[in-house]
């Protein structure tokens, strides 16, 4: 990718080099930060992918998350350079040149970024990569922004409107630069631990539907991001008279089901917590209980709201 990124950025240079054309410029400039990016992403996911080790208990995806915020800054400020540059052009413009030739241009590195942005979000989606992700969408809107360039381009060279240039691609540095948000944005969330909730909410509806008789309560679980891998920690509400064997069958199964929805890439921590009689019982659906105190009432529909609260559940 690091090859097609530096080839990308010739074509686009070489087209603003015919042209002088300020929009095509910002393109030009956005390859620039693809190519950089490029390399430390390519470093960082080298990195992420070595195997834990006694300095790093949890492994190195962290990094990932640091990539992508160092990729969003660049994207971030060069917007804004972009912008400022812009403005100055529409307070005084400069002619343009050969626009026939910058359009072909654009056009051909647009629908290379698009192919290689739908392969890098495909893959990284896959592979669980933040890095990767990030990358790929960055192509995705680098692709999306050059149809809107070549449309502005057209415009400009049928209808001559000169200070069109500066307009576009205010408006290209605008959307670069909300872009580099996101990405920083997200870089944050991940070194902060943020929660999840569309993780979250996937793994409780897959553990409602190959739910077993013996998992009486689910509860405080949290899921932490280390780039690729997955951390997850929760409640386990087992019957009290379970022995460790029993238990530990359970946690095995409920590491499957989880292992089976998300891939590898999960380490689970399961603490295990014994019913509480009668409370306890009026939820729980195991018909074979030889010391049930209390009728089955109903079964609680583990959901986001309580099965990232820190207490059992109960009926009234």
């Amino acid at each position: 990718m690091l090859g097609l990124a530096f080839v990308l950025l010739s074509i686009k240079f070489i087209a603003f080099f015919i042209t002088h054309s300020n929009a095509i410029f910002t393109d030009a400039l956005e390859s620039i930060i693809n190519f950089v990016t490029g390399g430390f992403a390519l470093y960082s996911v080298y990195l992420a992918a070595k195997p834990k080790d006694q300095d790093h208990p949890y492994g190195h995806g962290k990094i990932e998350f640091l990539s992508s915020g160092f990729e969003g800054t660049l994207i971030l400020l060069a917007g804004v350079a972009i912008i400022i540059k812009s403005i100055y052009n529409l307070l005084y413009p400069h002619p343009i040149e050969s626009l026939d030739w910058g359009i072909l241009l654009t056009a051909v590195t647009g629908g290379a970024n698009y192919l290689a942005g739908r392969y890098l979000v495909r893959t990284g989606t896959h592979q669980h990569s933040l890095t990767i992700i990030a990358n790929g969408k960055h192509l995705l809107t680098d692709a999306y922004t050059s149809v809107g360039l070549i449309i502005g381009l057209v415009a400009i060279y049928f209808f001559e409107y000169v200070w069109l240039d500066a307009v576009v691609a205010i408006i290209f540095g605008s959307i670069i630069t909300y872009t580099g948000y996101g990405l920083v944005r997200n870089s944050i969330s991940g070194v902060m631990d943020e929660a999840d909730h569309e993780l979250i909410t996937r793994i409780i509806s897959v553990l409602n539907q190959r739910r077993r008789q013996n998992w009486i309560d689910l509860h405080n679980m949290r899921v932490i991001k280390y780039g690729r891998q997955l951390h997850i920690d929760c409640h386990l509400t087992l019957p009290w008279y379970f022995n460790l064997v029993e238990s530990h069958a359970e946690v095995e199964a409920l590491q499957e089901i989880i292992t089976e929805e998300l891939g590898d890439v999960v380490e689970l921590f399961v603490h295990l917590d014994p019913c509480l009689p009668p409370d306890s019982c009026k939820l729980c659906t195991k018909a074979d209980c030889h010391v049930r105190e209390n009728a089955f009432i109903g079964r609680v529909e583990w959901t986001l709201e309580n099965v990232i609260e820190n207490e059992k559940h109960v009926l009234i």
